[in-house]
């Protein structure tokens, strides 16, 4: 970690530092910056006692390290002015250009609302920050050496409970970031801290123990590193070697992962080999697994295929002398560079550039941002999106995409496209057809196969692990339920204004809008699908005093029975699980608000239940076709019942979704099956075909 000035950096060394890489910059924009931040923050203090305009300068000093262009340090300059002082982004284009002002005001979070939750106020300053950054990863850049000098001063804060949260945010969000654009130092750093501050006691035990390790230990990390640098030697290569103490926060990840103690983990050190080009890269990997034996499954070529951060190395892990085990990565000097500061490096001042921050994860993270529905949703999506361990596969025609461990073919088909994803009906891995919830390996070749007219469906979400696919089958299944809902009160609608004393016309219902201060038509009615208003709001609603003189005891019931079809279960209808009704029953609707109309068969036990909620007299679509309908079945306890019972279903077209053996009670047992019917004459020819069978004791519908 880097030691922490003893003072502030001044004037003059900011502006000698800019000028040392960039002999072009606006010297005296330079120091108007500096010097219009120290007065709009003026005599504000930060926890530790120092000047609050001594963060921005230190920010400013960060961004300078990564040679980045001038408008990004006059960024980091004034990034807090407009949320702490009485500065205006109106002033500071003004004063400093339009790029400034719109990267400021990228930066700046927005105005506490104190009636937001803590994560709707986190969500917020995520989602505009993500826009911004969308536009221009400088903006990513200040905010993550923002949050650098604010985790090195950390401890300066006396309310833990805050501490802790900005750990936690740094650990969920910040170091995840850093990560994912390749800004390795800045990583291990956040995560550094935050872990101290999240979990004291295990950060003091492994820190200590390195510590002695160092001591005890430190000339055999030496004497590994020379002895390294000396076989690759002999065989003609120029290389640096150098060693190090695995970093402490992914030791305790190991170790919390692998359910060991500090002394289990073997592979505590790590080397770092540099050679002059990337064939002595290739060169030095056969060298060290001739000389040492390597460890199967250790190996990473990230030189062929880098990470999407850019991220390029040989990772491996060698058995020394005495059953050690280390780790070692070799890459080029021009790789190590890159590596430690990703795109940070790639984007660094250079004459005329300008930083692009239009990368392919970047753009996941804002679709992913467009989708999210709240601000749980959109805080678990991104950190899905941002912070996970990567595996690679290929689309049949060779194009590659990175994912995370235990993704799926329908993680794959939304990373390809959205609409990919949407329509996807089946998969194929490398050839051979799987279900789509098999998790992909790496190096898979997977071929996703759609229909035009297929949908994303509920239960993906139980084993999709992308926040990408999680947000956009989030949103169509709320875009579905809210139309479907929709359409139930737009049924009841017209249902209600038939009991009105007089003929409603489109007046009556602009009026009604207003009086229910709702901003159209289609929410109109999903408040009444959704049961938000009941019949006597909407009348009053269209024609005041229409409801007001109508006793409760005699208020009309539903005249005509609303169709359904196409039901969806966790739609806006859902078929009830105690009855499991199918075309052909009668039944009736069970209206809750905020929830789906449940439907049950009229003679459901569980319909007394139900008394609290609206009652909807439901009747089946001519046009529905299929509901899952289940029976009991009592087979006699002998070999080919069973294969008997499931011919039966196969003669009769019938798919068995779930089948359960419920009791074992010689010389029968009883099995409960959920089948996929066409309607109540299809499952009652299944029932008459199982109790006529030799193999079956008694058969019934439950």
């Amino acid at each position: 970690m880097p030691p922490f000035r003893a003072q502030m950096l001044r004037q003059y060394e900011l502006v000698e530092r800019v000028l040392a890489y960039d002999p072009d910059a606006d010297e005296a924009m330079l120091n108007r910056a500096y010097v219009y931040t120290v007065q709009k923050h003026g005599t504000q203090k930060r926890a530790s006692g120092d000047p609050y305009f001594s963060h921005p300068v230190e920010v400013a000093g960060l961004m300078t390290e990564l040679k980045l262009d001038q408008d990004t340090i006059i960024t980091a300059l004034l990034h807090d002015t407009v949320e702490d002082t009485l500065a205006t982004v109106d002033e500071i284009e003004r004063l400093f250009g339009p790029d400034v002002a719109r990267l400021v005001d990228g930066v700046t979070k927005l105005s506490k609302i104190e009636t937001m939750s803590e994560s709707e106020r986190a969500a917020e300053n995520l989602r505009k920050f993500l826009l911004a950054m969308s536009e221009d990863l400088r903006v990513l850049l200040v905010k993550l050496a923002d949050r650098m000098h604010n985790m090195r001063t950390l401890h300066y804060i006396k309310s833990e409970e805050k501490r802790r949260r900005i750990a936690r945010e740094t650990m969920d969000i910040y170091a995840p970031l850093a990560e994912r654009v390749g800004m390795y130092e800045y990583m291990r750093e956040m995560q550094l801290l935050a872990f101290e501050q999240l979990e004291p006691e295990a950060y003091a035990t492994i820190t200590g123990r390195l510590a002695a390790i160092r001591s005890e230990e430190g000339a055999q990390v030496d004497a590994i590193a020379l002895e390294i640098k000396q076989a690759l030697a002999e065989a003609g290569l120029r290389v640096e070697v150098s060693g190090r103490e695995k970093h402490p926060y992914s030791i305790w990840r190991k170790m919390a992962e692998r359910h060991v103690s500090f002394e289990q983990i073997t592979d505590i050190m790590a080397f770092r080999v540099l050679t002059d080009n990337e064939d002595d890269c290739y060169k030095a990997l056969g060298i060290l697994h001739r000389e040492w034996q390597m460890i199967p499954g250790r190996f990473k070529d990230y030189i062929s295929t880098p990470k999407m951060n850019g991220y390029r190395s040989l990772h491996t892990a060698l058995i020394y002398s005495n059953a050690m085990r280390v780790e070692v990565q070799i890459k080029t000097h021009e790789m190590h560079e890159r590596n430690e500061f990703g795109l940070a490096a790639h984007w660094a001042y250079k004459q005329g550039g300008t930083p692009d921050g239009q990368v392919g994860w970047l753009r996941d993270l804002i679709e992913i941002l467009e989708s999210s529905h709240d601000a749980e949703e959109l805080l678990e999506n991104t950190k899905m999106a941002i912070y996970q361990d990567r595996i690679f596969a290929f689309t049949p025609k060779g194009a590659l995409f990175q994912l995370p461990k235990g993704a799926t073919p329908i993680d794959f088909a939304f990373a390809v496209h959205t609409k990919l994803g949407a329509q996807a009906v089946g998969a194929k891995i490398n050839g051979r057809h799987v279900p789509l919830r098999t998790p992909l390996g790496n190096g898979d070749v997977v071929e996703i196969i759609k229909s035009r007219t297929s949908e994303p469906q509920l239960s993906w979400l139980g084993f999709v692990v992308t926040g990408k696919a999680r947000a956009a089958i989030r949103r169509f299944v709320r875009q579905k339920e809210r139309a479907e809902v929709a359409a139930i009160g737009r049924k009841l609608y017209e249902e209600i204004v038939e009991r009105l004393p007089t003929k409603i016309g489109k007046k009556a219902l602009n009026d009604a809008l207003k009086r229910l201060k709702l901003a159209g038509e289609e929410d109109f009615m999903f408040a009444i699908g959704s049961a938000k208003l009941d019949d006597r709001q909407v009348m009053e609603a269209l024609v005041p005093g229409s409801a007001a003189n109508i006793p409760e005891e005699n208020w009309p019931s539903q005249k005509r029975a609303i169709a359904v079809r196409g039901l969806t279960p966790g739609m806006a209808f859902k078929l009830a699980d105690c009855c499991h009704p199918v075309p052909g029953d009668r039944i009736v609707g069970l209206r809750r608000p905020g929830k789906g109309v449940e439907v049950h068969a009229i003679d459901c036990m569980k319909l007394a239940d139900g008394v609290d909620a609206d009652w909807i007299d439901l009747s089946w679509d001519a046009r529905t076709d299929g509901a899952i309908g289940r029976l009991r079945a009592e087979l006699y306890n002998r070999p080919g019942t069973l294969a008997e019972m499931a011919g039966i279903f196969a003669k009769n077209h019938a798919n068995v979704v779930n089948l359960e053996m419920t009791q074992r009670e010689n010389p029968f047992h009883t099995y409960e099956v959920d089948l996929e019917v066409r309607d109540l004459a299809h499952l009652t020819r299944i029932i008459s075909a199982l109790r006529a069978s030799e193999a079956v004791a008694q058969a019934e519908r439950i």
